[in-house]
């Protein structure tokens, strides 16, 4: 027997952190104000965009099968950037922690739904079906 996980509850978490991938890769447009030349501007982007690439983009895609990972990885991110940035930035530490601490709770969540449909019912747990599937 195979249960499928609800939807939204598989979606939810992998659509809001790509949404803040996209968020964190504007602060990296700044580059384009440095007056720099096309070779430095792009090496500062590249600079710019690779923690978005390594922490948030790679968790996920560890984290679309292993919720755990991503419960684990987003809550820490997200308090290590609120004790880290509060003293300089604390507006921001809601805008970039508030959205990872959230992640990692709904990764927390699909994770635990998964494992009692697991244990309820012995069976083994896929993503939900494709609208065309």
């Amino acid at each position: 027997m195979v249960t499928r996980v609800p939807r939204l509850l598989f979606w939810t978490p992998r659509v809001l952190c790509i949404l803040l991938a996209a968020f964190l890769s504007i602060f990296a447009l700044d580059v384009f104000n440095e007056g720099n030349g096309v070779v430095e501007t792009i090496l500062a982007l590249i600079m710019h965009l690779l923690p978005t690439t390594f922490l948030v983009v790679l968790v996920l895609v560890i984290s679309w099968r292993f919720e755990v990972v991503g419960a684990v990885v987003y809550i820490t991110l997200g308090l290590f950037y609120a004790v880290i940035a509060w003293n300089k930035f604390p507006d921001a530490v809601l805008m970039i922690s508030g959205p990872a601490i959230g992640i990692g709770i709904l990764f927390a969540i699909n994770a635990m739904v998964k494992e009692r449909i697991r244990k309820a019912s012995g069976a083994e747990i896929l993503p939900p079906k494709s609208a065309s599937g």
